[in-house]
């Protein structure tokens, strides 16, 4: 067989692929247009949910102890769970799992399983090395000390958006977890004790449980006292204003569940409409996993899976005239935001144009999910008035949302502050304020220059690339904030530059070239650690962690 037949054979066999996985996504498309996966992540949502109902609604059992069986299932060799495959162990998932086993009664404390979780955690430093949400979670369940002092007051939550470190300039995600944390915090409150039947003070390597026994006589004693003031009628509306239809807030399950305990902390009883509305939310979060295992979604991808695989699908070659398609467009274009108050912004701040994650989503629109519906519908802004108008609404969203930097975030426009040093919180930082990212920016560019035909000479587009060649590391790569990591920002960077017009031999796109090179690996594929995100600095994967994985985190 000669080279080009070869090459002819190994087409045919591309193609034979293409249609395969093509008939099989089809097939998979639900009635409404969506395709619906499940959205998987570590232990903490789990094992948050199994606290929850283990605590307050008992009846679930059945469900208890599915999502315990997984917890099971993830358990490492030594005894840990890890939050990505060549991770080390994870100290705080680790705690997390294990008490939500203890207090199921899905096992007990002597089974192997526990006993080797048991040893993980004390070689590890105990439950006082734990991350302060972990931390957190325990102490509304009884099973840590509240600090004396709370890291964040509740009056934050009354300061005016102008100064510095007023709660209403943080990110959209940490002011919907902490308008309740903030509850909880200032209350220090404390499930009644008949909730938790069982203690983990065999996890701690000093002497702090103790502090327990006297903190519950003091909680029983304040929460007799409290009364609701301004700054607790505050945050209450604020947490009620941005329940989701489906009940949930924010369509978070983990802002979700710190809602129920603030709710309660303010005086709302269990069996409350609001409680139960929001419980039958996180309900509808729980999918059955490719394993068969099941697992509560912190939030559900509909709208991303939705818009990346009808984009697919057409770069494959179907048209906007197949059915299939015509009906994900229709699906996408019914969630587009529509202009509304979003109460935690501010109370004068609108977002409409956009598209969010889930589709229980009304109020959260982002940029990331905004140009991937765009892409999807593009084809249609030609076909009907309402592909048209839902694609130039989509257009002006992506336009508002550029950072005067030049650059674009995910959900907040120009949200950067120093004051962030000012509270010692494990990650603040990292969530609190939302700069903007070589990956958003990257994408951002690539679609206005490959779909709308932009180029590096239009204000906008010459702003983003101005900003992306300042970012530019030393070694040629860029940082991705919302994926694995060099890589991923690296990938994202380079095709939106190359997309408005910056030649393939611009310096930057050379130096980025040769670090993809240098870091090629030895069966010549390409693959990234998620220890990179912590380290700040490119980590490989193990050899066998190749570049279908990372097709995998950019598809």
């Amino acid at each position: 067989m000669t080279g080009g037949e070869t090459i002819k054979k190994l087409l045919e066999n591309v193609h034979e692929e293409i249609s395969r996985y093509v008939a099989r996504i089809q097939s998979e498309q639900q009635d409404d247009g969506s395709w619906r996966y499940d959205f998987e992540s570590g232990p903490m949502t789990d094992a948050s949910m199994i606290l929850l109902l283990s605590a307050l609604f008992p009846d679930e059992k059945d469900l208890i102890w599915k999502l315990a069986e997984r917890l099971v299932r993830k358990q490492a060799a030594e005894g840990e769970w890890k939050q990505y495959d060549d991770d080390n162990g994870h100290l705080s998932s680790t705690i997390e799992a294990y008490t939500a086993l203890l207090l199921s009664g899905y096992l007990d404390r002597d089974s192997p399983p526990m006993k080797r979780a048991e040893n993980y955690i004390l070689r590890s430093g105990g439950v006082e090395k734990a991350h302060i949400s972990t931390k957190f979670m325990l102490a509304l369940h009884g099973l840590y000390p509240w600090p004396t002092i709370y890291p964040l007051p509740l009056f934050l939550i009354r300061l005016p958006k102008w100064m510095p470190f007023s709660f209403y300039r943080w990110s959209s995600y940490v002011k919907i977890h902490f308008a309740p944390i903030l509850v909880l915090g200032h209350f220090k409150f404390t499930l009644p004790p008949h909730h938790t039947l069982a203690n983990i003070n065999h996890l701690y390597t000093t002497q702090k449980y103790r502090k327990l026994h006297r903190q519950s006589r003091w909680t029983r004693w304040h929460t007799a006292k409290r009364k609701p003031n301004r700054m607790i009628r505050t945050a209450e509306h604020m947490i009620l204003e941005n329940i989701e239809g489906d009940g949930t807030l924010y369509s978070y399950a983990s802002a979700t569940f710190f809602m129920i305990y603030a709710l309660l902390a303010i005086g709302y009883q269990q069996d409350s409409p609001v409680i139960t509305h929001a419980v039958k939310g996180l309900l509808s979060f729980v999918t059955q996993t490719e394993d068969g295992s099941i697992h509560v979604q912190n939030s559900p991808s509909t709208v991303w899976d939705t818009a990346l695989i009808s984009y697919a699908l057409q770069e494959a070659g179907l048209s906007t005239d197949d059915e299939g398609i015509q009906r994900a467009a229709a699906y996408l274009m019914s969630l587009q935001h529509q202009e509304r108050t979003i109460p935690l912004a501010s109370p004068f701040i609108r977002k409409s144009g956009g598209w969010g994650f889930s589709e229980s989503n009304t109020s959260n629109p982002d940029v990331d999910d905004t140009q991937a519906v765009l892409r999807a519908l593009t084809g249609f802004t030609h076909q009907n008035e309402d592909g048209y108008e839902a694609w130039r609404k989509g257009i002006q969203y992506l336009f508002r949302m550029q950072n005067d930097d030049g650059g674009w975030a995910a959900f907040e426009r120009n949200s950067t502050s120093w004051m962030t040093s000012l509270f010692s919180i494990e990650n603040f930082e990292d969530t609190a304020f939302e700069p903007s990212t070589a990956d958003l920016t990257g994408r951002t560019l690539e679609f206005l220059g490959t779909y709308m035909k932009l180029s590096a000479d239009h204000p906008r587009v010459q702003a983003g690339v101005h900003w992306l060649l300042n970012r530019q590391q030393f070694d040629g790569s860029w940082h991705g904030r919302w994926g694995v990591s060099y890589l991923y920002g690296t990938w994202a960077a380079v095709t939106g530059l190359r997309a408005v017009g910056v030649p393939a031999k611009h310096p930057a796109i050379q130096k980025a070239a040769d670090w993809l090179l240098r870091i090629r690996q030895s069966d010549g594929g390409w693959g990234e650690s998620c220890k990179s995100d912590a380290a700040k600095t490119y980590i490989p994967a193990p050899i066998l962690r190749l570049f279908t994985q990372l097709g995998r985190w950019i598809c």
